[in-house]
């Protein structure tokens, strides 16, 4: 099982809107290294959902249920379905994963436009022991 990042701008589509609908196809991705990230994932990997914007940071869990697939509405870009798999409470805000040093090489850090991106193992550990009863 691996573990990606996928942000989001909250005002567009939030962890709320997730949790409320269950399930969603995970699109509107188009930046080249991004669409690789998501033609990477499988059913079962896991998300750290993460919303952009003036809180930045990392709120909660999401399941990959599908296969990656085109995206119908744009032949360069893929999609997958996710399904809410619960909140971090409270979040990870983006300054304290920057503040802990640990992750200077990680694309969250050193690419802030990057939208979608494989999470190296050290943060899920990280992760991990900041959500004992988070299902990571």
């Amino acid at each position: 099982m691996k573990h990606f990042l996928a942000k989001t701008d909250p005002e567009t589509y939030s962890i709320d809107d997730l949790e409320r609908e269950e399930k969603t196809s995970w699109d509107g991705v188009s930046n080249a290294q991004a669409v690789r990230a998501i033609r990477e994932m499988r059913p079962g990997d896991r998300i750290f959902v993460y919303h952009s914007g003036g809180g930045s940071g990392v709120v909660g869990l999401a399941t990959v249920r599908s296969e990656p697939r085109d995206d119908p509405k744009n032949p360069k870009s893929a999609v997958v379905d996710l399904e809410f798999a619960g909140r971090l409470d409270p979040p990870t805000t983006l300054a304290e994963i920057k503040q802990s040093k640990k992750f200077d090489d990680w694309a969250l850090v050193r690419q802030g436009r990057l939208s979608t991106m494989l999470a190296p193992e050290k943060f899920v550990e990280w992760m991990k022991a900041r959500y004992p009863k988070a299902k990571i």
